[in-house]
């Protein structure tokens, strides 16, 4: 069986309505993450695939549920794109359209690292930016509130509440351990591949080379290391700056902000005894062990 529409998810930052203007090719990839899961980290790994050895145009990816630009531009740029097209969603699996056609990642990183890469993002977001989301969300959707000063008062918030009544973590944004949810039953399907943000810290090459595989995209060896280098952290937070696009107008210290530390385990020198008794509950309650293995570890869990 394959998946449904359950719910439609409309907030400060998401309109999953948007898909219903999107018309899917076979060539199509998808990239899924709930948040602060290695989604940049992804797409730029799938850009330099598709255009290896060619000039990339450095703007490839489209977010399709991203509601601050106007849908039908967003639709205009992805048809006219002759190449092999990527589409970035912060959707779970339930509020997204599925085409058997359609190639899917899905990123997967352990929740209290994600949480830390999110206190380092909403904290530092400007005022402007944060008032340009919320100027652009509908009627009763909710704006995004600022962030709490208090790196605890965070976590409280974001570990016990969620923003859609069918959520229970994730707030002020979105669910992350039910995004992850919503895709892990359809693990097995031939188009959805998952991949781990500390595999692909422990071994980029190796993940990069499962990526093209997935994606049928012949990878030759020599071409192996010029990738890994391409997308290294320090290497896409030197392009960003050098590009002047959006990420340095969002956060107070621009890409050096948006592309932080990428590292893991942040969180045990943070979060008390008691704080992560609230995250084994909850993941205790949300998760088969599986899935939460996975979510934790990576493929080493398998």
């Amino acid at each position: 069986m394959l998946p449904e529409l359950v719910h439609t998810y409309q907030n400060h930052t998401l309109d999953s309505t948007r898909w219903n203007c999107y018309k899917p090719r076979p060539t199509d990839i998808v990239i899924s993450t709930s948040l602060k899961s290695g989604t940049t980290w992804t797409m730029e790994i799938v850009r330099q695939l598709i255009f290896l050895g060619q000039d990339a145009p450095q703007h490839h990816a489209t977010w399709l549920d991203n509601r601050w630009d106007p849908i039908d531009e967003k639709i205009a740029q992805l048809e006219a794109q002759p190449h092999r097209r990527l589409i970035k969603t912060h959707l779970p699996l339930d509020g997204l359209p599925f085409y058997p056609q359609v190639q899917y990642i899905v990123i997967g990183r352990d929740p209290r690292d994600v949480f830390m890469s999110l206190w380092n993002h909403h904290a530092n977001m400007t005022a402007d930016f944060r008032a340009f989301m919320n100027s652009a969300r509908g009627p009763g959707d909710g704006a995004l509130p600022p962030s709490p000063q208090d790196i605890h008062e965070y976590w409280a918030l974001w570990i016990g509440r969620g923003w859609f009544p069918w959520e229970s973590e994730g707030y002020p944004y979105w669910g992350n351990m039910h995004h992850i949810k919503t895709w892990w039953e359809y693990r097995f399907q031939p188009n959805i591949l998952f991949v781990h943000y500390a595999d692909m810290l422990a071994d980029p090459g190796g993940e990069i080379q499962r990526i093209a595989d997935f994606l049928a995209i012949p990878l030759p060896t020599p071409a192996l290391p010029a990738v890994c280098e391409a997308v290294a952290l320090d290497s896409m937070r030197r392009r960003a700056k050098a590009e002047g696009t959006r990420i340095n107008q969002v956060w107070h210290g621009g890409a050096d902000t948006f592309f932080f530390q990428g590292t893991n385990g942040r969180w045990r020198a943070v979060l008390s005894a008691a704080e992560l008794a609230l995250y084994e509950e909850k993941a205790a309650g949300m998760l088969t062990p599986e899935c939460r293995a996975w979510l934790e570890q990576g493929r080493v869990a398998g």
